[in-house]
């Protein structure tokens, strides 16, 4: 019985976060059909949006990387089957999502805003292309195992945990964050940039920088001086720049 559940609990998890994820990138673009996006919510004065908004990414940020620090997964995720940690911190980054994006309070003074023409066009091909490539990449690193829902399978297969393997392919020979990288530019690249917008993009630039600097800490810890010789070669999120660890 418990196997079932487990592996129900996965695909609950997968589908949940897949869903919170399409859900931002239909959210932070000037569809125009759309009842509720990044520029249209709640109302409230400037000041009083910028300190929510703020705390609403302090919130999804705080709990995207301490869920994924070692002390954490060891003082509490512990105290869960292995094979349900990465279901249960996908659940919870979710409806970190999920809640930002339903509380944001926009800040709708646009600082561009292009409806036709040359520049729409390119940053609206831009903006497909970050997601694409942030989608593609998960599938380098292995798509299923990266929500949850390999482990998941295993359970309810009973199939071993396998060790961990590090592999650097496609993207990964060019940076070493092609899933964030890709996410970035989905978030920057939009023919119509509010206030609001530019606050929740800079907020999620500074998220991924401080979460990947600890992230590479715990890889450093797991793979040791391969994953330093990796650094040392690979630049850390823009592409054919100097490596740096």
């Amino acid at each position: 019985m418990k196997r079932y559940l487990l592996f129900g609990f996965s695909i609950f998890s997968y589908l949940f976060s897949i869903a919170t994820l399409s859900l931002l990138i239909l959210w932070v673009y000037p569809w125009g059909f759309l009842p509720h996006y990044i520029d249209i919510g709640i109302d409230a004065s400037v000041w009083y949006a910028v300190m929510f908004d703020v705390g609403l990414l302090l919130l999804f940020g705080l709990q995207h990387s301490l869920m994924a620090r070692d002390f954490f997964k060891e003082k509490i995720l512990a105290k869960f089957p292995h094979s349900f940690q990465t279901s249960l911190y996908g659940v919870a980054s979710a409806i970190c999502l999920y809640l930002l994006i339903y509380f944001w309070h926009p800040i709708d003074t646009l600082i561009w805003d292009f409806n036709d023409g040359f520049f729409f066009w390119f940053l609206t091909a831009i903006y497909l292309f970050g997601w694409f490539f942030a989608f593609i990449s998960t599938f380098l690193i292995d798509h299923f195992e990266l929500f949850g829902l390999h482990q998941g399978y295993r359970v309810f297969k009973s199939i071993p945990e396998p060790e961990s393997c590090f592999q650097t392919k496609f993207f990964y020979k060019y940076v070493r964050h092609p899933v964030q990288l890709g996410t970035l530019i989905g978030l920057w690249a939009t023919p119509s940039m509010s206030f609001g917008h530019l606050l929740m993009s800079i907020g999620f630039t500074v998220y991924a920088v401080i979460g990947l600097y600890l992230e590479e800490k715990s890889l450093v810890k797991t793979f040791g001086n391969e994953y330093r010789d990796y650094q040392e070669k690979v630049p850390f999120l823009i592409p054919f720049t100097k490596p740096h660890s």
